[in-house]
């Protein structure tokens, strides 16, 4: 197996357990797949969510983790996602959801492990300021999950629905997608007044 996801912590994946064995916070939760999906739902391909912080103005990008995801399967297909965040307590359960990266995760996971021509860990680099997913092929399969910064050998996939003019489920060098990306996030240059 070429693609490698890492452990998630056990407080996380208990908090996630906990939660789908509790009939009110599957019923509260704004999934309707979930709270309508029959037989038993298991949490699985736990994979560390990092949010992309800020940029530097040597253009390093620096990251931060900001929880793992759980796809919640039923049956032979995901249904929702279980969030967990880091508390000042430990790992706990954040939110159930549902919508297209529950879909586009599964889908970036298996393109990403039938083209993979050497071993990666999978990640999720979220980008807010683009309102972008990407699925992050870290090349260092024995990091951390937790921690690390993008190098110039990952791959970045983008998860659809992706920023108009970048591809998604396409995997793009680290090294390509992020000039496009910079550029897109700098401020816009402010116009000056009318004549």
């Amino acid at each position: 197996m070429l693609l490698h996801v890492p452990p998630a912590p056990a407080p996380a994946l208990r908090s996630v357990l906990t939660a789908l064995g509790s009939p009110t916070a599957v019923q509260e939760a704004r999934t309707p797949s979930l709270r309508a999906a029959q037989g038993p739902a298991t949490p699985e391909l736990p994979l560390p969510v990092h949010v992309l912080d800020r940029i530097t103005p040597t253009g390093e990008w620096v990251t931060r983790l900001a929880g793992w995801r759980f796809l919640i399967r039923c049956g032979d297909r995901a249904v929702a996602a279980a969030e967990t965040m880091l508390t000042p307590d430990g790992w706990a359960f954040s939110h159930f959801f549902e919508g297209p990266y529950i879909a586009a995760t599964e889908r970036a996971l298996r393109q990403a492990e039938e083209a993979a021509t050497q071993p990666y860990q999978a990640r999720l680099l979220s980008v807010p300021k683009l309102y972008m997913l990407t699925l992050w092929l870290h090349g260092d399969c024995s990091a951390d999950g937790a921690s690390g910064s993008l190098a110039a050998t990952d791959l970045l996939v983008p998860l659809a629905p992706a920023p108009p003019g970048v591809a998604a489920h396409r995997p793009h060098g680290v090294a390509d997608l992020l000039p496009v990306l910079t550029l897109r996030m700098a401020p816009a240059p402010l116009l000056g007044s009318p004549a």
